[in-house]
């Protein structure tokens, strides 16, 4: 199976290709030409993997949370180039994409604990908690919640390691959990989107192009204007 994977969510636009049991992928720091970027990103992937979009057989795609214009970004690229091929799509979440880039880069064990906060904005963070299973890949634990630094409560739960802007944005959240080990630079990639989106194709739950759904979490998003 051939898999594309894309990323805008952050200020980072990726993109990410799945065939014959290996991936490649590309990404660039951007902080607002992710829809001047992704489309060249991905032809130029595609051209240095000797492939075309007719031989693509998913699309798997950071849902959020992030930024809600990143996001939308995502989701119009994903239906325009599904819909036209007719074929089925993977939403991922931006958050389990960073736990899963921290289980593979710090080779974390079986039953090991993420604890992924992302800046928000607004003095709040997105945050989750995540467990690496046997088969590598994380599984979210409880829910993906937004709210400020103090909402991060994890009970007595043995966490290996948080990661994450929000730990740099928010020092309280390091003043909280004083003794724990940090990555505070990871940005979520479509190397690990393609990843877990694979494991979604294999599991018979990857949808239509025209269910693609973003995810915000926060409650109060500014409506655009009506033409």
């Amino acid at each position: 199976m051939n898999l594309l994977a894309i990323d805008t969510a952050t200020e980072q636009c990726s993109v990410a290709i799945a065939t014959n049991g290996s991936i490649v992928s590309r990404e660039v720091p951007t902080a607002r030409s992710h829809a001047d970027m992704i489309l060249p990103m991905i032809d130029a992937l595609l051209a240095e993997q000797k492939l075309t979009l007719s031989q693509i057989d998913g699309i798997a795609f950071g849902r959020g949370p992030g930024s809600f214009t990143g996001v939308r970004i995502a989701i119009g690229v994903v239906q325009g180039l599904a819909f036209a091929r007719q074929i089925d799509v993977a939403g991922i979440s931006n958050l389990a994409a960073v736990a899963q880039q921290i289980a593979l880069t710090q080779k974390l064990r079986a039953q090991a604990h993420v604890l992924v906060c992302m800046d928000a904005r607004m003095q709040e963070v997105y945050w989750a908690l995540y467990e690496v299973q046997s088969n590598g890949l994380v599984r979210l634990i409880g829910d993906e919640q937004v709210g400020n630094p103090q909402s991060v409560v994890i009970g007595d739960i043995d966490i290996a390691i948080g990661v994450g802007t929000g730990w740099r944005a928010y020092p309280v959240l390091r003043e909280r959990f004083p003794e724990l080990q940090i990555d505070d630079t990871l940005l979520p990639r479509a190397a690990e989107i393609v990843l877990l989106g694979q494991a979604q194709f294999e599991a018979g739950l990857a949808t239509s192009a025209k269910e693609a759904q973003p995810v915000y979490l926060r409650d109060q998003v500014v409506a655009l204007p009506k033409a």
